[in-house]
């Protein structure tokens, strides 16, 4: 007796079929639309590197002598050059793209270039998850079509998340973006997924039966969207900044909730295979800081005899700046501007709590290997020069215990985990600009004292360095006068340096003018004539500006601060002297590197 199908029955079970086989499907495809686009971001990376490598090789190694700095401070020559324009066009691209961006609220930015991947990183998963949800019958945008396709879909892309949330992660090394530049991608990411995770979840306890939820894997899938719900709000930026250390230990406890919550849930329905990458994505992270830990306090480990010679000495410079000098671990390189966590058991809440500062000195050879010449002066190796230091900004938790131990003039323990970062490479520039703002100067000091260096070494072809550092008080100018003042000593009298100091404080003449200050009345650094402090805030446009108009190679300008000095910085090189057009024309190729101020 042969069985007869219903037309309902046979539709659901196509639905169900068309369901299961899209839920797969889909996740896969917005994986490749990802792949595809970190390969491309990797291609552009690779390829500027092998340009960058091919001109440093081609340049000659020319001396910097008085008439190669006037040929390289000579203005555009005003005609149009076909052979620039490919050059005018990727300046067109860095203004839209890195200058131009969108205020959100009173402190924070995003530039075009986030904004976009922003936009089509939403566009893409949620045109995947809505896409193709009508059923056999017609209905339209069906629940149980884009309910659990909501699920597979974010949780395919938690590997992607966990791995951009890692300090050594390959991203980096194949695109060139460091792990704290990557860390917006990171947090953007989880979001969009929090959503997709909701609208599995709301679709779910709208349709479910008390039968289903009492089952073990629908619980532990909503404690873990409950965890990662947690999460998202602790990270928020005004809680970061203002409470660090409470989103610190919460992410820990929340991420770990959710990962086992959610890769129970997702194993029920054979999709486990997106989760469990991500335990070993973090556990290979942890075991690689572990590993750099250990070997580079090694001494400490052993109980050496010279284990107290390694304690740091921390200094108050002032209530809102602590110095921190440590002799360097052995075996511990690290390049100009990178970063290095500091763990002090004495000082954190914790034993094993890690904070990121940017490390203030450069590493040097010992004062023996200097070479003499009729041209260039002996470096001398004084404080910094191969040892730690690290300038920390003084805020709340463990930066304001650091400064009240700072204060006792006692010295810390200190393990050391790091290099993290990249450094910019600065070789190629005929002008680099930096810019700072109050403890920003830690990045750009350490870069001025390394351009110095390799300009004497024939590394550079840089002719000029300008060193723009906003202060609030003068006597700020103590964090740094020792090395900033070793670092011109070094400097080659080829090399045009202008270090411009901007106390914004308010002082002004009668008139409202910003007032000189006395070099007298400064601290020894300011005897060198290329040192001028000035009252006022600097005004961007101009300055930048006016090293834009008697440059005709290669200008970078490289900012560490605030995101008052960050924003005002890509304004001014908004203007037309470093717009495609005056490019094409013969002025400078100017690049842009913003570096975040700040942790949170």
């Amino acid at each position: 007796m042969a069985v007869t199908t219903s037309p309902q029955a046979s539709a659901a079970a196509l639905d169900k079929t068309l369901r299961s086989e899209r839920s797969e499907v889909y996740p896969h495809q917005v994986w490749y639309l990802v792949g595809g686009f970190i390969a491309l971001v990797a291609l552009f990376h690779w390829v500027s590197w092998a340009v960058a490598q091919l001109s440093k090789k081609s340049r000659s190694q020319e001396q910097h002598t008085t008439k190669d700095v006037e040929a390289g401070a000579k203005s555009p020559s005003g005609r149009f050059s076909v052979r620039r324009l490919p050059l005018a066009l990727v300046n067109l691209y860095r203004i839209v793209a890195f200058r131009c961006t969108l205020q959100i609220g009173n402190t924070y930015t995003l530039n075009l270039a986030e904004v976009f991947v922003t936009c089509a990183y939403i566009a893409a998963l949620f045109t995947w998850n809505f896409i193709n949800t009508t059923t056999v019958e017609g209905h339209k945008f069906d629940i149980s079509y884009w309910g659990n396709r909501a699920g597979s879909i974010a949780s395919s892309q938690f590997p992607l998340v966990t791995v951009l949330g890692t300090k050594n992660n390959v991203l980096s090394y194949i695109t060139g973006i460091s792990y704290d530049k990557l860390n917006y991608i990171h947090r953007m990411t989880a979001r969009v997924t929090f959503v997709l995770l909701w609208v599995h979840s709301g679709a779910k306890l709208s349709t479910a039966t008390s039968a289903e939820f009492n089952e073990w894997f629908a619980r532990a899938g909503l404690i873990g969207t409950i965890a990662f719900s947690v999460l998202i709000i602790v990270s928020l930026r005004p809680i970061r900044a203002r409470a660090y250390e409470l989103f610190f230990f919460t992410h820990f406890m929340m991420v770990l909730i959710f990962l086992v919550g959610g890769w129970y849930h997702a194993n029920q329905v054979n999709m486990g295979y997106y989760l469990w990458p991500c335990f070993v994505i973090w556990g290979f992270d942890r075991v690689v800081r572990v590993a750099r830990v250990l070997i580079f306090n090694h001494l400490y480990f052993l109980f050496s005899s010279k284990s107290s010679s390694l304690d740091a000495d921390i200094e108050l410079l002032s209530p809102e700046c602590v110095r921190l000098r440590m002799e360097r671990p052995s075996h511990f390189r690290w390049r100009a501007g990178q970063t290095a966590y500091l763990i002090m058991p004495g000082v954190s809440s914790t034993p094993f709590e890690a904070h990121p500062f940017t490390i203030a000195s450069i590493r040097g050879a010992s004062p023996k290997a200097g070479i003499v010449s009729d041209t260039e002066k002996v470096v001398q190796r004084t404080d910094g020069w191969n040892e730690l230091v690290f300038l920390i900004n003084v805020r709340n938790g463990f930066t304001k215990r650091l400064a009240e131990a700072a204060s006792l003039d006692q010295k810390a323990k200190v393990l050391v985990d790091g290099p993290y970062g990249f450094s910019p490479d600065l070789d190629n520039d005929d002008t680099v600009v930096l810019v700072s703002g109050g403890s920003g100067v830690s990045f750009t000091l350490a870069t001025f004292s390394d351009t110095v260096n390799r300009v004497r070494e024939g590394r550079s072809k840089c002719r000029r360095i300008v060193f723009i550092w906003a202060i609030r008080d003068p006597s700020q100018m103590e964090w740094i006068s020792t090395a900033l003042g070793d670092a011109l000593e070094a400097a080659p009298s080829s090399l045009d340096i202008s270090v411009l100091v901007h106390i914004t404080a308010r002082s002004s003449t009668s008139d409202g003018r910003p007032r000189s200050i006395s070099p007298l009345s400064m601290i020894s650094m300011i005897e060198f004539p290329s040192v001028q402090v000035v009252s006022g805030r600097p005004d961007f446009e101009i300055l930048l500006k006016e090293e834009a108009e008697v440059t005709s190679g290669r200008m970078s300008v490289t900012v560490c601060g605030s995101q008052a000095i960050a924003s005002a910085c890509r304004a001014a090189l908004r203007f037309p002297t470093s717009s495609a057009a005056s490019v094409a024309k013969g002025g400078p190729d100017v690049v842009l590197h913003v570096e975040s101020f700040g942790y949170a």
